[in-house]
């Protein structure tokens, strides 16, 4: 797995979601850093800090891109809202006793659903934003 970085093809060209959609990857990029870290043995603390950090800035980004797209009157914000919901669920999952006992594969899973998600969710459904 490669590291995240936020390419051209992901700029939707609304500079505050750029912005805040590249504070995204830059979370991403922390995980992968701590996946591949082999100097710190147990990454329990820091698992739990990424995944509230990232829980909470995404809430933040949700939060404002969908008062951008009412304004606008984004005629696919509901898809926008429920991919949203589903993607804080997911964080929402995330238990002590499994980041605990799993850390790598915890690691791991989280890296897979965060490519799938910037990636997906970013270049095939924000960027549609910005044609409204």
């Amino acid at each position: 797995m490669a590291k995240f970085e936020m390419k051209p093809e992901f700029f939707t060209g609304i500079d505050f979601i750029d912005q805040e959609h590249a504070k995204l990857f830059s979370l991403a990029n922390e995980a992968y850093e701590l996946l591949t870290n082999d100097f710190i043995p147990d990454k329990y603390d820091y698992i739990l800090e990424l995944v509230n950090e990232l829980r909470d800035y995404t809430k933040y980004h949700f939060t404002h891109e969908e008062e951008y797209m009412q304004q606008i009157g984004y005629r696919r914000i509901l898809s926008q809202k429920v991919d949203h919901m589903e993607f804080v669920a997911k964080l929402d999952e995330y238990d002590l006793t499994t980041i605990d006992e799993n850390q790598k594969e915890v690691l791991m899973n989280l890296l897979v659903y965060l490519n799938e998600w910037l990636i997906g969710h970013i270049y095939k459904k924000d960027k549609l934003i910005a044609e409204e």
